[in-house]
């Protein structure tokens, strides 16, 4: 009796924890919430768009900037023709094809990071071309996206990756997250029916393939070149970069879902570094994988970005707020399918 006693009084004491939790913490993401803070979020984005047509962040990386805050855009479902938006996205294009340089790059050669604006700047470029109505303008987003590519093989190192800048200009140093960049933004491309060598993306592959720490049980270290330990955030980024070449049964998928899911499964594990960049790529991850886990994966993250958006509708985070609200933008918005990146 004893025993019957204190369980039913701990199963009590549990109900009424749960019943009386605040709603904004357990409670199911509504489409009102969702749709509230998407709409605020992108108003703060399109109002702090400067009149050059670029954002930047903490005056630093426009294109990379640009790239990504075009994206979150584009997601709700605007163009450069049609849509709430589509002056900003207008302006977001210009902005970067009057980056793109003779030798294809998308960007400045001063920016210490430059490989991370033309990745993103492609990304966004092949994202608009397919809803681009106007012949003129279709001819100069093809020219400067095949140079844009040419470019991505001329910067990848002997290894098959990519730095902060090219090969040449980094010594082939190499590191994960700028060659997932580069690698969506070839996906991209190829999805908009511009040449993409094959062999530039056998090489990326390749390269993942032998930052895999013990066949991917340990993740996806930092960098070919220096090592370091795995890295759950790149490790994500490497699944969503197998996924995006159509590797969906390469042998290193299995275990290193295994270690993400390990690693970000609970949404409020801060300890790993980089923690939106890691659920940018870890939602792409889930929302494909779908099913329950998608959905309750979905529900958590969901309530923790919306609970964390400021009154102005903008978000807090490294790489400021412009980085970060285009970031968790990208995310609130995976299910709308309006950019062929992100869809299933």
């Amino acid at each position: 009796m004893a025993r019957v006693s204190i369980y039913t009084f701990l199963c009590t004491i549990l109900i009424y924890a749960v019943a009386f939790c605040p709603p904004t913490l357990y409670g199911q993401v509504s489409d009102e919430d969702l749709n509230r803070a998407v709409s605020r979020g992108l108003e703060w984005l399109a109002n702090n768009q400067s009149r050059r047509g670029h954002w930047e962040s903490n005056g630093m990386y426009p294109s990379a900037m640009t790239g990504m805050a075009g994206i979150a855009l584009l997601a709700e479902g605007s163009t450069t023709t049609q849509g709430k938006y589509a002056p900003n996205i207008r302006a977001a294009v210009d902005f970067l094809l009057s980056k793109s340089r003779r030798n294809g790059l998308i960007g400045d050669e001063n920016d210490d990071k430059y490989t991370y604006g033309h990745g993103f700047g492609l990304l966004f470029l092949s994202q608009v071309f397919g809803e681009e109505e106007d012949e003129d303008r279709r001819e100069e987003l093809i020219d400067v996206m095949t140079r844009a590519v040419l470019f991505c093989g001329w910067a990848q190192t002997p290894a098959g990756g990519w730095g902060y800048v090219s090969a040449r200009d980094g010594n082939n140093f190499d590191e994960g997250s700028t060659t997932i960049t580069q690698v969506q933004a070839l996906r991209g491309c190829r999805n908009a029916g511009i040449p993409v060598p094959k062999e530039i993306i056998d090489r990326a592959i390749e390269y993942i393939r032998k930052c895999a720490i013990q066949e991917g049980r340990g993740g996806i270290q930092y960098s070919l070149m220096s090592g370091g330990g795995g890295r759950p955030a790149i490790s994500a980024a490497a699944i969503a970069c197998l996924f995006d070449a159509g590797e969906y049964d390469d042998v290193l998928v299995p275990n290193l879902l295994r270690y993400v899911n390990q690693h970000l499964g609970d949404i409020n594990n801060t300890s790993q570094g980089f923690w939106h960049y890691a659920h940018y790529y870890y939602s792409q991850v889930m929302y494909r994988q779908g099913g329950r886990d998608w959905e309750s994966y979905r529900n958590r993250l969901f309530r923790r970005l919306i609970n964390e958006q400021n009154s102005d509708g903008s978000w807090d985070g490294s790489y400021g707020r412009v980085y970060i609200t285009a970031n968790n933008l990208m995310i609130l918005q995976m299910e709308n399918a309006a950019l062929p990146i992100y869809m299933r």
